[in-house]
């Protein structure tokens, strides 16, 4: 898959209500800080669209991304930013809470982890919510060039044995700085949701 064009086109807050977009929708979620907004610029090949920094809950909106005029990138806010406020975390769920439940284009969600770590309470809990409402979430690990790779490949595994990911479920590896990973997630997108 080819990204020509990739242009912001909606950002909506709690209140907002959610564009009723006649193209599918691929949503990114993750923990604040776990490079997310990396992850869909590369992916855009775009160096700022989605705005990266290094203070974590950084977005604090729902933004869609149309791409080449044939499917929306959906970033969510991040999850689990311990000093953020009570209630503006609350608000961050129920809005992420509410895209999920109702949107009708969300044909799959990617639910980005730290490989250096082992996931944690946020990302089991969002593991087993995006299981429940009938979605298989597509696990990208990411900030790979972190490690080695004999260390990749423990991480890997314990990351998909704490997450009772199955033998077929996907799961990939991505690098922002040598961008390993990008095109494999690209070609996922094209073959899930492009016209052939």
């Amino acid at each position: 898959m080819l990204v020509k064009e990739a242009l912001l086109e909606t950002v909506i807050g709690p209140t907002s209500a959610l564009p009723q977009n006649a193209l599918p929708e691929i949503a990114f979620a993750g923990r604040s800080n776990v490079g997310k907004s990396s992850l869909i610029n590369s992916l855009m090949n775009r160096k700022s669209l989605a705005r990266t920094s290094s203070r974590p809950g950084k977005t604090q909106t729902i933004n869609y991304y149309k791409i080449n005029n044939a499917c929306y990138f959906v970033d969510l806010p991040g999850y689990g930013y311990a000093k953020a406020p009570e209630a503006e975390r609350a608000a961050w769920g129920r809005m992420v809470e509410r895209y999920l439940k109702q949107s009708r284009q969300l044909r799959f969600i990617f639910q980005l982890v730290d490989i250096r770590i082992e996931p944690t309470k946020d990302d089991l809990k969002m593991h087993d919510w995006i299981l429940e409402k009938g979605f298989l979430p597509v696990v990208i690990a990411t900030k790979s060039d972190k490690l080695k790779k004999n260390e990749t490949i423990r991480q890997t595994a314990a990351i998909r044995n704490k997450l009772n990911m199955k033998a077929e479920d996907i799961f990939f590896t991505f690098s922002a700085i040598s961008k390993q990973g990008r095109d494999e997630i690209l070609n996922y997108i094209e073959a899930r949701i492009m016209p052939m």
